[in-house]
């Protein structure tokens, strides 16, 4: 019989109890396990790795399983079998979908990623391996921090269920507003242990290492069991100096983090609007009531509140709010000790109720915070029963006065109306899991909403520089959170100002701050353990959830266009998220792929009682809701053109000869060169190699037009060969080769070689330190390719080739005897003094704005 031998390395912010059976001896055995977390400035990128083999004398099957954030998005993963690399790989969800749907007949699958908690999700792969082979598992996902309470927490929870010869923790964390404090913990934490982990700090950087050797891993010397069961936590946060937050940049993308402390808080005016309908008894209203309870003693003396319980009756505890004074405190506990549950479910009748208590009020504060806090475990039973009517009423009651936040209950509550109905009031919803801490779940909740310091915040930065702007105006602002900016700098900038609106308790505020962009770059300049582009990635994972969000509360002609331009990020950036999927590919002979899909927490529902979701059916649509008629503008212009230039440039449809062969911009110079070459007469063209960046680059020119029809694309680390053509784009590892076509849009990933391809438009093949490679697609009136090279000051100065010479060896000479007007000068390049003649071109680099071009055409021998 068969031994499968399951093993978890779980890297979340939350606690979760799986059960496993493992043999006392297993034939497939851990030898390393690896967990690389660099944070850098709240973006987390992690990578987990895990080495196994199978010690058995016949095949087994291993199973790798990662629990995640909710909030990260998975980049990459890939198995390494016995030296063969299977990459997983990025598209469309539709598009992936068909194409399982083509490949596997038996039916539903699980799926690769499921919610396993209110943080969690896991990810699940199988994989059978032969006798004596090794597997190598690597997933990476990347996630931005946020600050809960006054910190930031990243909590890895190990549990491989065996000892581990290589077990490494590594989290490197680069704040240049400096660490105000550090701490770790850990629940499974001995003598032994401690000395395995390391801490190392100085102002701005920290690392945390923990790396225990077999012997301390052991709970006793005579066994071979592990201590490795538990929590392993980071907590900190940073020093926060200018009044206007901090901004950082690199690569023209900036980042504005803001978060004012010590500011008097807001008074509060809060409903709380409590379910008590039948399906609350038992310990669900008995939690409510301890949660309640403890809420109570938080409120300050100068905040106001209220009550209203409802079934299928409304009742009002008082007809008025009343000021949290110690005799009404009294008084509400006494009556929130009375609250039993029986009847149906009024939610409608119920909130109206909330908003005409808060319109009616008397004698607030001149300026405090009204807000509503929603409780409820079911769907609408009594009363109005349709939920569109519902959001409806209430967004046209609450007019954007007041705030509501919903708070679902368990799985019984639908919670895609919840959400909706929050984001379109200004709130947030949240699933409160019905397990034994449901109470401090609750009473969290409360204390994240609290301590309101601000609001009406507005965020202004110059309009004509900045592209692609995230949100920058938010209702409120509370104690212990951080507010996020990001966006491009289009212009040559010496300086970004920034200006902040807002209103604090005693008076409006204004707040100016201005970066220098040279100095800022320079902050992020030979950090070694940094990936170089992270602020431009974390552009797009906030734009992508704030696309996403904003299309949960989005009339029905705008949804089509929010969810568009997100799908369009993730595949450019390589995120799974809900409009993505990847295929995880397998060795022939197996289940050839497998999907893994982003699940929402409105596809967290029970089956039984909500239409499924993608979290249940593998081959079901989009979620109800989405996708629907011909989209309206949106009113984020300047995202929505950022957008479209990852999209679909509008262009004319040239003859192929109004094209040159070969076109680049000479390193530190503003010229421009059109290259064509003899090169029909070369079964391939030599185009570039250059041995510091193991690159090397060959092409080849069609039978019928004079223009490049397919590329090779070899590095030496890792090796791998890209081989582009008209007709499809082919990656060879070990032997081993994995096909993408022109007629979809898909990313994989082989060793940190990231290769995107944009549905009939682009390949870009980028390595970390290592020269980008893109390649266009242009048709019409015959299809061929564009090569072109992006961070080419990265080429060392033995870069060679019909192309790669101009990047080292290529100078424009200054001869009196040539008109050096611009229609005619003499270029040295090589050794050979070439005369150039100015001549205007199509373009087709994606990422030029002028079109067509003015360039120094020149013939090359190949």
């Amino acid at each position: 019989m068969e031994e499968r031998m399951l093993f978890t390395l779980m890297v979340f912010s939350s606690v979760v109890v799986l059960a496993e059976t493992i043999a006392q001896k297993p034939a497939i055995k851990i030898y390393s396990l690896h967990v690389d977390c660099k944070v850098t400035s709240r973006f987390a990128h992690t990578v987990i790795t895990s080495k196994i083999v199978n010690q058995a004398n016949e095949s087994r099957e291993a199973t790798f399983e990662v629990e995640l954030p909710k909030t990260a998005f998975i980049t990459n993963f890939s198995m390494s079998i016995d030296g063969k690399v299977y990459p997983g790989i990025i598209k469309e969800k539709a598009s992936a979908q068909k194409e399982y749907d083509t490949a596997v007949s038996h039916g539903q699958s699980a799926g690769l990623v499921k919610i396993t908690g209110r943080k969690l999700e896991q990810f699940h792969v199988s994989v059978s391996i032969a006798a004596a082979s090794k597997v190598t598992f690597e997933l990476m996902y990347e996630e931005l921090l946020k600050r809960q309470l006054g910190k930031f927490e990243l909590l890895i929870k190990v549990r491989p269920k065996q000892l581990v010869k290589h077990f490494q923790i590594d989290v490197h964390i680069f704040e240049p507003q400096g660490i105000r404090f550090l701490e770790t913990g850990s629940t499974f934490m001995t003598n032994e242990l401690t000395e395995a982990l390391t801490k190392v700090q100085n102002e701005t950087k920290a690392h945390i290492l923990f790396k225990p050797t077999v012997d301390q891993q052991k709970i006793n010397p005579e066994l071979d069991e592990t201590l490795l069961n538990g929590d392993f936590v980071v907590r900190y946060d940073v020093k926060r100096g200018a009044a206007a937050g901090d901004i950082q940049i690199v690569n023209g993308y900036f980042v504005h983090y803001f978060a004012p402390h010590e500011m008097p808080v807001f008074p509060k005016n809060v409903i709380f609007v409590i379910d008590r309908s039948g399906s609350m008894a038992g310990r669900k209203i008995e939690q409510t009531r301890d949660a309640l309870l403890k809420i109570l003693q938080d409120l300050r003396l100068e905040d106001h509140f209220s009550f209203i319980t409802f079934n299928r009756k409304v009742v009002e505890w008082k007809s008025s709010l009343l000021q949290a004074t110690a005799e009404n405190v009294a008084s509400a506990a006494g009556f929130v000790q009375t609250l039993s549950a029986s009847g149906g479910t009024d939610i409608n009748r119920a909130l109206l109720t909330a908003v005409s208590v808060l319109d009616k009020a008397e004698r607030l504060p001149e300026r405090s915070v009204s807000m509503i806090i929603l409780l409820t475990d079911g769907q609408p039973t009594s009363g109005e029963s349709n939920v569109e009517v519902i959001q409806e009423n209430i967004q046209k009651a609450v007019n954007g006065k007041y705030t509501l936040f919903c708070l679902g209950f368990g799985f019984d509550v639908s919670y895609r109306f919840l959400e909706k109905m929050a984001l379109s009031n200004g709130g947030i919803a949240r699933r409160i899991y019905e397990n034994a801490d449901a109470a401090l779940q609750l009473q969290g909740f409360y204390q994240e909403v609290a301590t309101p310091i601000l609001m009406k915040i507005e965020m202004q930065y110059p309009e004509n520089a900045i592209e692609g702007l995230t949100k920058n105006n938010f209702k409120l602002f509370f104690e212990g959170s951080e507010i996020i900016v990001s966006g491009k700098i289009s212009n040559e900038l010496d300086l970004l100002p920034v200006e902040i609106k807002a209103q604090s308790h005693m008076s409006d505020l204004t707040l100016k701050e201005e970066a220098n962009v040279k100095e800022k770059e320079q902050v992020f300049q030979n950090q070694s353990y940094i990936f170089g582009n992270f602020i431009e990635r974390l552009w797009a994972y906030l734009t992508i959830q704030q696309l996403l969000e904003k299309s949960i509360s989005a009339q029905e002609e705008d949804q089509k266009t929010l969810e568009a331009q997100a799908l369009e990020l993730s595949l450019q950036y390589s995120f799974v998220t809900p409009l993505t999927s990847m295929v995880v590919t397998k060795p022939t002979g197996q289940e050839q792929a497998e999907l893994a899909n982003k699940p929402t927490e409105a596809d967290n529902e029970k089956p039984s009682s909500f239409p499924v979701g993608d979290a249940y059916r593998l081959r079901s649509g989009p979620p109800p809701g989405r996708w629907r008629s011909e989209p309206k503008s949106v009113s984020n212009k300047k995202l929505s053109s950022v957008v479209d230039r990852l999209r679909d440039k509008t262009r004319a449809r040239p003859l192929a000869n109004e094209y040159p062969q070969l076109l680049l911009q000479l390193p530190k110079q503003n010229e421009i060169i059109c290259l064509n070459t003899d090169g029909k007469a070369h079964p391939s063209v030599h185009l570039l190699s250059d041995p510091e960046q193991g690159l090397a680059v060959t092409g080849k020119l069609g039978d019928r037009i004079n223009h490049f029809v397919q590329f090779d694309i070899n590095y030496v680390n890792p090796p791998v060969q890209i081989r582009v053509s008209t007709d499809e784009i082919v990656l060879t590892h070990n032997n081993e080769s994995t096909r993408l076509l022109w007629t979809e849009s898909g990313t994989s990933t082989i060793q940190g070689l990231r290769v995107s391809v944009e549905k009939e438009r682009s390949v870009t093949a980028s390595l970390s330190d290592t020269v980008t490679v893109k390649i266009s697609f242009v048709k019409f009136p015959d299809d061929f390719l564009g090569l072109y090279f992006l961070n080419t000051d990265r080429f060392s100065d033995k870069v060679s080739g019909v192309l790669g010479q101009f990047y080292s060896k290529a100078q424009f000479e200054n001869n009196s005897n040539v008109n050096q007007r611009a229609d005619g000068r003499l270029l040295s390049v090589s050794g050979a003094v070439h005369k150039v003649t100015r001549q205007y071109k199509k373009d087709y680099r994606l990422e030029s704005t002028s079109e067509p071009v003015p360039c120094w055409s020149v013939d090359v021998t190949a």
